[in-house]
């Protein structure tokens, strides 16, 4: 959100003012008087277009800084509810620019775009006059050093009054990207203020959850309002699990065999009643019991999971340890597991998988051997 975006350009030096955040509209008003009377209320969800969905509003007295944080917080913008407010000092803008830094997969390189005709309006800038909107690759191996910057500056074409200052600012924001292990990061509007000083008003990061294990303060940056209750105990159990709106409980190994899975889920289920995949669920390579009985417990939670499904192909994980996990994650939850599982194994050592399943006879299982064949039977199941 914005404004742990700007305490992380703080940290690395980028000129920025980092406000108040409240969650009471009373609060406002404390915050409102810090910052010197006029200030600005702004909604902190991640989505743009907070201005234009009525989430950023000019308060010109404290009293009207209570009444804007009471009118935001709560509102909706984007499907996502305001759960706290940024309240922010008012700015004398002269003009506005609009800068970032993101990875860019395509050409697997960074690339830097910027545009001295930027602010909310950057969309329409784009679309309108895309010579305006300068894309700057930048090599990963060398990065941004002084020269670079300043050629960035210089082709993004920055006033002559603020080119030093503008040289400094892309420094400390590339080292904020690069030092976060970020993906993104944005500053719209970058703002030219009274007295020809640059600041970033506003801010965008998104950090790569893959480096994680080298940012332990990156966790308080979750928003554990928007999560989805058991996404989050997903991601406690270590589980690569995303909620969505339907009936099959999916279980598979690898992405690309549980996206497959969600597509033959969905056209069998126009047979039965329209029923549809409820998560993504990615067990991975590690298909031991508890692994299986993590990701069972999550699915059985959602109470709108009416059956099923778990479609592994063994390969490095072999079927016979599946089985296993299946029939030791049953053991595990014991009576918590109510719903009908329809099992697809293929590959290393099927057979003996298939053989501890059937010998293991649980009431909840129902073993079918092709991946049309289980979609078709778990689609019906979940449909009764």
């Amino acid at each position: 959100m914005e404004y742990q975006a700007k305490e992380l350009f703080a940290k690395h030096g980028v000129p920025v003012t980092l406000g108040v955040v409240v969650d009471q509209p009373e609060d406002a008003a404390e915050a409102a008087e810090k910052l010197g009377g006029v200030v600005v209320v702004k909604a902190q969800v991640k989505a743009g277009g907070r201005g234009k969905a009525g989430g950023v509003k000019l308060a010109k007295s404290p009293e009207e800084a209570v009444e804007h944080a009471r009118a935001i917080l709560g509102m909706e913008i984007k499907g996502l509810t305001v759960h706290r407010v940024l309240v922010a000092p008012a700015a004398q803008i002269e003009d506005e620019y609009y800068f970032s830094f993101l990875l860019d997969r395509s050409n697997r390189s960074y690339l830097c775009i910027a545009s001295v005709e930027g602010g909310v309006e950057i969309e329409e800038v784009a679309r309108t006059n895309p010579d305006a909107v300068k894309k700057i690759p930048v090599d990963p191996g060398t990065g941004v050093d002084q020269q670079k910057a300043a050629e960035i500056v210089d082709g993004v074409g920055f006033p002559d009054a603020l080119r030093d200052q503008a040289i400094a600012f892309v420094q400390t924001l590339w080292e904020t990207f690069v030092e976060e292990d970020a993906t993104l990061t944005e500053v719209n509007p970058l703002a030219r203020l009274a007295g020809d000083r640059l600041e970033a008003l506003d801010g965008k990061m998104t950090l790569d959850a893959n480096a994680d294990f080298r940012h332990e303060d990156h966790a308080k940056y979750v928003d554990i309002d928007a999560t989805d209750p058991l996404e989050a105990k997903a991601r406690e159990k270590g589980l690569n699990y995303v909620k969505l709106d339907g009936q099959v409980g999916i279980i598979g190994n690898g992405a690309g065999l549980v996206m497959s899975t969600l597509d033959v889920v969905a056209y069998a289920g126009e047979k039965h009643g329209g029923v549809k995949p409820a998560n993504f669920l990615d067990i991975g390579g590690g298909a031991n019991a508890q692994v299986m009985a993590d990701g069972l417990d999550v699915i059985l939670g959602d109470s709108q999971v009416k059956a099923v499904l778990v479609n592994v192909f063994g390969g490095i994980t072999a079927c016979d340890e599946v089985a296993n996990g299946i029939v030791g994650a049953l053991d595990i939850l014991g009576d918590e597991a109510t719903k009908p599982l329809v099992v697809r194994l293929d590959g290393n050592n099927v057979d003996e998988g298939r053989r501890i399943l059937s010998e293991a006879n649980h009431p909840l299982v129902t073993m079918v051997e092709t991946m049309d064949g289980a979609a078709d039977k778990v689609a019906e199941l979940a449909n009764a």
